[in-house]
Parts: C-alpha cells; structure tokens; sequence
C-alpha cells in the first residue's frame, strides 16, 4: 500500500509558475514509477508527466511539453511537478499517482496506476 498526498496548488495568474509536491508514504517509494494527472470539471482525467522510479526517463503530454518539469527525490519520498509559464486551461485538479514495479503497460492512462492521491486545485486566472 502507497498512500500519497499532493501539495502546492493555488490560483495564479497566466504567465506565472507553481511547483505541486507528493509526499509519499507506506511500501518502498523508490520502486515505483509515478506520474501527474489532471481533471478539469466535465472533463476526463489526462496524463500531464511521468518519470521512472530512479527518474533517468520522463515522459510529458504535449500540452505541457517545455513548461513542466517532473522529478523525484528518493530520499524524501517525494516527487514534483514544476509548472511554469501557466495558461488558463491549466486550470484541473492536479493528480499524482504511483505505478507499481509489477504493472506493465505504459505511463499515459490512469489504468496504469494502482495508487492515487487526493488531488489539488490549480487555478489559473487570465
């Protein structure tokens, strides 16, 4: 069992940055690959980043590509989402998940996690 609590949203203002954190607690978090997600309302959860479990691969939609940054730090069990030069449709509650050493399949749907967070709110007003 991996319990995760994410961080460090907020409203902000187009063109600014957050940085989201997910503290994670229980079974070894070096082991598991994670990732962000987000769900603006009425829409479906989207894959945001995704980094392996020692973070020498990362993977990120293309609609973040080269404004957010995703790492991880072992020895705190946490891992970030740094969000820079934030846009309106940004706006979601921000997920982050944990993929297990024995899940296969790829980085990019929900289903390929087995733990999630609460999620926090990100507002990003124009």
């Amino acid at each position: 069992q991996v319990q995760l609590v994410e961080s460090g949203g907020g409203l902000v203002q187009a063109g600014g940055s957050l940085r989201l954190s997910c503290a994670a607690s229980g079974r070894t978090f070096s082991n598991y690959a994670m990732g962000w997600f987000r769900q603006a309302p009425g829409k479906e959860r989207e894959f945001v980043a995704a980094l392996t479990w020692s973070g020498a691969n990362t993977y990120y939609a293309d609609s973040v590509k080269g404004r957010f940054t995703i790492s991880r730090d072992n020895a705190k069990n946490t891992v970030y989402l740094q969000m820079n030069s934030l846009k309106p449709e940004d706006t979601a509650v921000y997920y982050c998940a944990a993929k297990p050493p024995y899940y296969s399949g790829s980085f990019y749907y929900p289903d390929d996690y087995g733990y999630w967070g609460q999620g926090t709110q990100v507002t990003v007003s124009s």
